[in-house]
């Protein structure tokens, strides 16, 4: 979800778990569902001081298409040495 500030001044919006989003005048930055209806930000957004503009779908946990999976290092030479007892 984005949303964008539509102040004139840079404003720190409080989220959930302690943390703080940045956002310059009319800067857009990307919070979560669950942080829209944090306390704090749904008072900004009712001031008129932050405001949505896209609601991005979430993607399915989808996979390779081709249904194979595999290590990513297949080049066969450059592994971690195995040493010692076994």
């Amino acid at each position: 979800m984005e949303i964008r500030n539509t102040t004139r001044t840079p404003i720190r919006v409080p989220l959930p778990l302690g943390k703080r989003l940045h956002l310059a005048p009319n800067g857009k930055g990307q919070i979560t569902p669950k942080a829209s209806e944090h306390p704090p930000v749904a008072k900004l957004l009712e001031a008129g001081d932050l405001e949505i503009t896209s609601v991005e779908k979430t993607k399915g946990h989808g996979g390779s298409s081709s249904g194979v999976g595999g290590s990513q290092n297949t080049s066969g030479g450059g592994g971690v040495r195995h040493t010692g007892d076994r």
